[in-house]
């Protein structure tokens, strides 16, 4: 069973910074993609970023450069670093990765961002 694990959300001030983090029961290796997602109340869930297993990273147009993915792949752990953090980022995170044809998502962790 593949299980990711997300951590690091939390209540923050417009302009701070989070950096959230998924671990995976699996070698992040193994995974073609993993990703962050998120979903705000009323929306539909939305691309945050995404990695791949070469390292390569695609990002939302809206974030602006603000958020950055990374991973370490001793710790089998992806990160999202959020800089410079809206009130609009308030929303859901998930965490996404795919795996031998298969999705897998955590169970997501809040982030929300006061004005």
């Amino acid at each position: 069973q593949v299980q990711l694990v997300e951590s690091g959300g939390g209540l923050v001030q417009a302009g701070g910074s989070l950096r959230l983090s998924c671990a995976a029961s699996r070698s992040i290796l193994s995974f073609d993609r993993m990703g962050w997602y998120r979903q705000a109340p009323g929306k539909q869930r939305e691309l945050v970023a995404t990695i791949t297993s070469r390292g390569s990273t695609n990002y939302a147009d809206s974030m602006n450069g603000r958020f950055t993915i990374s991973r370490d792949n001793a710790k089998n752990t992806v990160y999202l670093q959020m800089n410079s953090l809206k009130p609009e980022d308030t929303a859901v995170y998930y965490c996404s990765g795919v795996r031998f044809g298969n999705e897998y998502w955590g169970q997501g962790t809040q982030v929300t961002v006061s004005s």
